[in-house]
């Protein structure tokens, strides 16, 4: 199912990585190749989560976050959500997965996409940490958004408004690479802010975990991931 405790000593941190995902094998692959040295060098007791939504539709990465958080969360009392993009790979060992005790943690502080700085102040995407006490008191994130992009500076305002601030991973060891990103099209397009189509200060209360709706069709767990599929 994806989990592991260090055999030798007792882990001091549980985490739980949670990725959304729907039908990129290839991502897969390559992310599970890297991801699990990459925790077990940091000793932690983790377990990693691919939460895949069915059908053609749009895809709510948002929403199947809060699915993974749901699920998770009656394996194992967690101390750490690590939520990742599954074509993130992490370039230095010493970017630990721990949440932070205060704040929620955005960890992919520095992609090579955006070469290695922030594309914007309030961006809070990639790969963040938040303890579930962090998350339930933003509400978690909105369901409603379905399609692309958005979603992460709704979350940044959450965090706000739920009386918190955004933590940060210093860019020397935050650093990410985009798998397949590319760099020609960067150049024509630069990346901007996607403009938010939710009014996040009047429904984050009311758009979010409490109520989460979804119907579960299968849990299955493989040799390195335990699958949560979802409509």
């Amino acid at each position: 199912g994806g989990h592991y405790r260090p055999p030798h000593c007792f882990a001091r941190y549980k985490s739980a990585i949670l990725v959304a995902y729907r039908n990129q094998e290839k991502y897969l692959r390559h992310l599970l190749y890297y991801i699990h040295p990459f925790l077990q060098r940091q000793q932690l007791s983790y377990t990693v989560y691919l939460i895949q939504q069915v059908g053609t539709g749009s895809f709510n990465r948002a929403k199947l976050l809060n699915v993974g958080v749901r699920e998770a969360m009656k394996d194992e009392e967690w101390d750490c959500l690590v939520l990742h993009d599954i074509d993130l790979v992490p370039e230095n060992d010493y970017n630990l997965y721990i949440c932070d005790e205060y704040y929620p943690k955005h960890v992919a502080s520095a992609m090579d996409k955006f070469q290695y700085t922030l594309p914007y102040k309030s961006f809070f995407g990639g790969v963040s940490a938040l303890t579930p006490e962090h998350y339930m008191k933003m509400n978690g994130f909105p369901n409603t958004y379905w399609g692309d992009g958005g979603e992460n500076d709704d979350i940044a305002t959450r965090i706000h408004l739920a009386g918190m601030k955004i933590v940060r991973t210093s860019p020397q060891l935050g650093r990410y690479r985009v798998m397949d990103y590319n760099e020609e099209r960067e150049i024509q397009e630069p990346w901007r802010r996607p403009p938010s189509r939710h009014n996040t200060r009047k429904t984050w209360k009311a758009d979010g975990m409490n109520t989460l709706q979804f119907r579960l069709l299968s849990r299955t767990k493989h040799p390195l991931y335990t699958k949560i599929t979802v409509d």
